[in-house]
């Protein structure tokens, strides 16, 4: 790294110090990412500039993907909805670019890879990383906290984003470190080992603020009596395991800081099993036929997905999400109980109103015409035809190669093979010259929501 501090640079001590060290990850995170990006994009510094990221076509209930740090300052929330933003504070608000978003990250993560190798990080997220850094140090000349401060420094002077690390002895103490203790020092770096561990983060309160211990999990822990992972750890076992099962296990490995887990494990892990999924949430309340054809579209494309990975499918489930009902002021009911976190505050207790069903077929299958029929028919069976709709999820799952598909004795099977060519040179025109050159008639309706939706990157425009 050239400029500044360096790789072979200075040679300060810190808690990892100097002697042979067996494990050491990085935990990367680029703060208040879209925001920041627009940010410099603009010629502004994000800890000056007041900005949120958010598409203003879809209203003051919008939720804002990213705020800069400047609002955060003000005490605005990240991932507030925009009429959450008091009045008085005047702010630049930036539709989302998510095709930009990932070029960054993109280059954020070449930089990475100047000094260390692939089958070494982790992306966690398009803003987040794990590094394994212990076989570099001796290469180096760096302790950990010296390396997450050499990629820090790099990433500001290369981009001028901002980015924060947590250093620890595992892949947990490392993601710790980031979201508890680099917030608190100066140089955004936080660090723990399991000792440092115990003395700092077994007292620390709110207990949501631990990776993978969300408000549901915390309130069954404090009706154990644990408000804080050293009463967790001090909990019975046997009282855990008959809490949570078979999650009773992570949750006391990460009670005492401790992760098994590595990164050549997390790079060799393959799922039992595949699925695709497809799910979006509908911009205003759809009737039942308006949604009815929008599951159409999904389901449509759920099997150009499956021709195109050369697979089939066995297994078909839908999520249906009503429309909760809204004061006339256009804000949330006030629910008994509510949990105020870095995302914004929301209901517990009281689950989203919805219908769900999933449906083993009776042949394995990647045919767009049984697809759509059976997702359609779980529609028709369990959705309720007087309520509004916002949130349409449909999975396909028990998923095989597609020469392993069974037709049965009443499979037309030159039928199918014709609808196999023509998913494929679909697919071919799509991938030549976009997604939206060849779309079906349905997709005109007013209803419909594919064409839209074929020009947007993770569900924003670009």
């Amino acid at each position: 790294m050239s400029g500044g501090r360096s790789i072979m640079g200075s040679r300060q001590e810190h808690a990892f110090g100097r002697t042979a060290v067996e494990s050491a990850y990085l935990c990367i995170d680029l703060k208040c990412f879209y925001a920041s990006v627009e940010c410099v994009d603009r010629g502004y510094d994000p800890f000056e500039h007041r900005l949120v990221v958010a598409d203003p076509s879809r209203g003051p209930t919008t939720i804002c993907l990213a705020i800069s740090p400047a609002m955060k300052a003000l005490g605005v929330r990240n991932r507030c909805r925009v009429f959450e933003i008091p009045d008085g504070i005047d702010y630049e608000m930036a539709p989302p670019r998510m095709r930009r978003y990932m070029e960054v990250s993109a280059q954020i993560y070449s930089l990475y890879l100047r000094f260390f190798s692939p089958e070494d990080i982790h992306a966690y997220s398009v803003d987040e990383c794990f590094i394994d850094v212990a076989p570099y140090l001796a290469c180096y000349g760096r302790t950990p906290r010296e390396l997450a401060g050499d990629l820090v420094e790099l990433v500001r002077r290369e981009t001028g984003i901002c980015a924060t690390a947590g250093v620890g002895t595992n892949l947990f103490l490392a993601k710790v470190a980031l979201d508890v203790t680099a917030k608190h020092v100066p140089d955004n770096i936080g660090e723990l080992d399991e000792e440092r561990f115990k003395c700092l983060i077994w007292p620390h309160r709110p207990i949501t603020d631990i990776w993978g211990i969300g408000p549901g999990i915390a309130r069954r822990l404090e009706a154990l009596g644990a408000r804080t992972l050293g009463e967790v750890a001090l909990l019975p076992e046997e009282v855990l395991y008959q809490e949570f099962g078979i999650n009773a296990e992570l949750l006391i490995d990460h009670a005492w800081g401790l992760e098994p887990c590595t990164m050549a494990e997390i790079h060799a892990y393959r799922p039992r099993a595949r699925s695709i999924s497809n799910g979006q949430v509908l911009a205003r309340d759809y009737d039942f036929e308006g949604a009815r054809i929008v599951l159409r579209e999904m389901a449509d494309a759920a099997a150009l997905e499956l021709v195109d990975k050369g697979l089939a499918c066995g297994h078909v489930s839908l999520y249906v999400g009503y429309a909760r009902e809204r004061p006339a002021w256009g804000g949330i009911r006030p629910a008994a109980q509510t949990f105020t976190g870095e995302h914004g505050t929301r209901a517990l207790g009281l689950p989203a109103p919805h219908a769900a069903a999933s449906r083993k077929l009776d042949e394995v299958t990647g045919s767009r015409a049984h697809i759509i029929e059976h997702l359609l028919a779980l529609y028709d069976a369990v959705v309720d035809k007087n309520r509004p709709i916002r949130r349409i999820n449909i999975g396909l799952g028990a998923l095989v190669p597609e020469e392993f598909a069974t037709p049965t004795l009443f499979t037309d099977l030159q039928a199918e093979k014709s609808e196999h060519d023509l998913a494929e040179a679909t697919i071919a025109i799509k991938r030549r010259f976009g997604k939206n050159a060849l779309v079906r008639g349905l997709s005109y309706r007013p209803q419909a929501t594919a064409r839209e939706r074929n020009q947007q990157v993770g569900g924003h425009h670009e």
